[in-house]
């Protein structure tokens, strides 16, 4: 396994320059003013080339359903700032070399979602996205190099567990992402990789994913839940989430020095899926997933100790970015 001293996970890159380094109160916590040309730091979406979105393309605010569905689309770079609440139906079709980013706590999407399929390249950031009814709040499908970093997605618990489809699916054979810094919260079935045991021809092979500084809450199931592919999941930090890790279908997963409180199954196999876990703490409940043979991922990165996981993640992960 591959540790670097001068990686330091639990926020996003900041830019160098002064102005992307100040700092402005929020939700009673330290809001970090970033760059609207971060890319990823770690996980697989570091991998197979990077990951940089809309870097070097133009820039445009939107402030309307209209104007958001125009301006992600198609494969030129660019980046896309959502300037308040946008409220629609259905999903939005993003194109390849996209950075769509929250300008502040007040960016969300409301009633649609978001489809990242066929595409590559594309930043998903600072936004919050809530109570898609009809499909997933994010989709990634077909998809490669795609960084969806300091997300706030929910819906609720009131409805039936199907009233609401996954906050984030990763679909069909997708490969090199990233999730990072993420609140998925009040939600039945949460985040699956991999959406069916019978596509294992087409999985096996890709959907590469790293979750890690996530903050996971209120979460029935799919926590996440792989199929076929190569997860590394590491600090994040899991409150009153019934099932938590879920791997199968012949999935490989690392799991490292995450948080479980208030789980009933924070980690375990179903259908020959396979984990190599060390530093977790889960709560007094017990991991039964299958001993798997993934044990080093091919990039590098620094994991904190269960112990540091609440205080990096708990106020820190979600739309608590300014730009």
């Amino acid at each position: 396994m591959k540790f670097s001293s001068i990686i330091s996970l639990g926020l996003p890159a900041l830019a160098l320059a002064a102005p992307t380094r100040t700092i402005e109160k929020k939700r009673g916590t330290l809001a970090k003013r970033a760059s609207v040309t971060d890319a990823p730091e770690t996980g697989y979406a570091t991998e197979n080339g990077g990951t940089t979105g809309g870097a070097g393309g133009s820039t445009t605010t939107v402030a309307s359903f209209a104007e958001f569905s125009s301006a992600v689309s198609g494969d030129e770079a660019a980046i896309i700032i959502v300037d308040g609440a946008l409220t629609g139906e259905d999903t939005v079709k993003v194109g390849s070399n996209k950075s769509i980013i929250g300008k502040d706590s007040g960016a969300s999407l409301t009633g649609f979602g978001v489809t990242i399929k066929g595409v590559s390249n594309v930043i998903l950031r600072n936004l919050a996205i809530s109570k898609v009814v009809g499909g997933d709040a994010v989709a990634v499908q077909k998809a490669t190099n795609v960084w969806i970093d300091h997300l706030d997605l929910s819906s609720d618990r009131d409805h039936d567990k199907d009233y609401y489809d996954g906050l984030l699916d990763i679909t069909h054979a997708a490969d090199f992402v990233t999730v990072s810094n993420t609140n998925f919260h009040d939600h039945w079935k949460c985040s699956l990789v991999g959406h069916s045991d019978n596509n294992g021809d087409e999985d096996t092979g890709h959907l590469r994913v790293t979750y890690h500084n996530n903050y996971w809450s209120n979460i029935n199931s799919r926590g996440p839940s792989i199929r076929f592919g190569t997860g590394h999941i590491f600090n994040n930090y899991y409150e009153n989430v019934s099932d938590g890790i879920n791997t199968r279908d012949g999935a490989q997963v690392l799991v490292e020095n995450n948080v479980f409180v208030g789980a009933s199954k924070p980690l375990y196999s179903t259908d020959a899926g396979y984990a190599i876990e060390s530093g977790n703490d889960f709560g007094g409940a017990e991991a039964t997933a299958d001993k798997g043979t993934l044990s080093s991922v091919p990039y590098t990165y620094t994991a904190l100790a269960a112990s540091e996981v609440k205080s990096a993640v708990v106020g820190t992960a979600g739309n608590t970015l300014s730009f």
